[in-house]
């Protein structure tokens, strides 16, 4: 038996465009805050576990995300995926709302905004 071994022709060029795409982290969370234009706060939380006494707790971080049309609403469930720099803060960008919000403000929210007197 013979065995026939086929030429390697892989150029660098190919070889590159052959490679797999890097997938993006994506994260799952609620949104805080819709009040800037065209940006969301997003707070996804995570369980770790402490590192001497083992014990799980629950660590909380807030990421600012792109929402192109302004679709969020505060307390909606939202999927965010890294992106490029877009400013300062803002490193993710808005994929899909997973669920829709109740649209009620908490209490503690509304008793921290000034109120506004329209009487003359």
């Amino acid at each position: 038996m013979t065995q026939q071994s086929a030429p390697q022709t892989a150029t660098p060029a190919n070889a590159i465009a052959a490679a797999p795409k890097r997938r993006r982290q994506q994260k799952v969370g609620y949104v805080v805050s819709n009040k800037m234009d065209k940006t969301i706060v997003v707070s996804v939380e995570s369980l770790k576990k402490h590192r001497i006494y083992k014990r799980t707790y629950k660590q909380t971080k807030h990421f600012y995300a792109h929402d192109e049309g302004n679709t969020c609403q505060i307390g909606d469930t939202v999927r965010i995926e890294e992106s490029r720099p877009l400013s300062k803060l803002k490193r993710w960008s808005l994929v899909e709302i997973l669920k829709r919000g109740s649209g009620i403000i908490p209490v503690a929210q509304l008793m921290t905004e000034p109120e506004q007197n329209t009487a003359k």
